[in-house]
């Protein structure tokens, strides 16, 4: 009956379309929807006036957010159309309001998400960096180990026959120095440095006499345990996995190119590529320190021999690598070689020959640089 019944009707109430006429008692239609936006600013309003009154009614749309006028007399039909309109524009308020709601609720939500992914990729990034260190960390000592483990084999060699010493280390610096040079990949060149590290390892169950003859003395009966003693070799590492392609080249490093060698017959490139570079190499370093020659005179030697025991391809990287190591290693024109005790040695000096324990095992090579672990 009046604005003011009005108001109070709209408190606590959701009101979609609200049809106000603009003459009312004690309040205009344009106040009364002004005042009706402060209660329920959705509600879509609609003001009815005459055609004097079309001022006031722009009124009510600036002022009170009205929708629509609707000029008196009405049409029935025109009416019922433009509430249904109305009706239509407030469910997309409520809806645009809802999905407007829920696209701030779910933003806040993801960002709340994203701080937390961010915060477990950062934690899991610190884990897996640490984890990574650890890993490497014990790859190292891992490594480190079988070092240990392939030099203190072949030291058991050399404690059988004190005419090697050093030998199977020289032979793995040729070895892996030659693969180095011939492109070969880590992978491989690590299998031929383990390989020549242990190439004679099958020689241990050779008898002490045996050991110190040339292949030229040897006896029928002790020739035929000679030959042996590469498959003994495989056999021996064998059981362990990592060692296994080691163990082919052990197996194969006294073939001959020609096939004349042992204990397969393999020639030419049937014999792998690390066998026979452990072959050529092993042989040098027995001319070397066996028969005292000189580097020339050995590779000399070992020229007479290509495409018959050794793989003629082979002989360039042979040289370079005797000549860097064998040369290198033995110039002592800006070196001062010194007795000491061990309380005199400190970091950083090298050990100009193997230091051996009086029963023969071996401490240091020659050419270590001192460390306080060393030392």
């Amino acid at each position: 009956l009046s604005g003011t019944e009005g108001l109070a009707l709209l408190k606590g109430t959701e009101i979609p379309v609200i049809i106000s006429d603009q003459r009312m008692p004690g309040m205009s239609g344009a106040e009364f929807l002004e005042k009706s936006r402060e209660i329920t600013s959705d509600s879509v309003r609609i003001i009815l006036t005459g055609h004097a009154d079309v001022e006031a009614a722009i009124g009510a749309i600036n002022k009170g957010g009205a929708y629509r006028y609707v000029s008196k007399p009405w049409n029935d039909a025109d009416l019922l159309l433009v509430v249904k309109d109305a009706l239509d524009k407030y469910s997309l308020i409520k809806e645009n309001r809802y999905l407007t709601e829920l696209t701030l609720r779910q933003n806040e939500e993801l960002k709340k998400w994203s701080s937390e992914l961010e915060f477990y990729v950062q934690q899991h990034t610190i884990d897996l960096t640490r984890q990574n260190k650890e890993l490497k960390k014990l790859n190292e000592k891992f490594g480190k180990n079988l070092t240990d483990i392939l030099s203190s084999m072949s030291g058991l060699i050399e404690l059988r026959n004190r005419t090697m010493h050093s030998h199977s280390h020289n032979v793995a610096i040729l070895a892996t120095m030659m693969a180095g040079n011939m492109g070969l990949t880590d992978h491989e060149t690590e299998t031929v440095a383990m390989a020549a590290q242990l190439h004679d390892i099958g020689k241990i169950g050779e008898s002490d006499i045996a050991l110190t003859k040339t292949i030229a003395e040897l006896s029928p009966e002790e020739m035929a345990e000679y030959v042996k003693h590469p498959v003994r070799g495989q056999a021996v590492i064998d059981c362990i996995e990592d060692l296994r392609e080691a163990g082919i080249l052990v197996r194969h490093h006294h073939e001959w190119y020609n096939g004349k060698g042992f204990p397969d017959g393999l020639r030419a490139d049937s014999i792998p590529l690390g066998a026979r570079i452990i072959s050529i190499g092993y042989n040098f370093d027995k001319m070397l320190h066996r028969e005292m020659r000189s580097v020339e005179s050995a590779l000399q030697q070992v020229k007479t021999m290509l495409a018959t025991q050794f793989d003629a391809a082979l002989y360039t990287p042979l040289e370079k690598a005797a000549r860097e190591f064998f040369i290198s290693t033995t110039s002592a024109d800006d070196c001062v070689e010194v007795e000491l005790t061990t309380k005199d040695l400190k970091h950083g000096m090298v050990i100009s020959r193997d230091v051996r324990t009086g029963t023969g095992l071996l401490l240091l090579r020659k050419n270590t640089v001192l460390n306080l672990k060393s030392i």
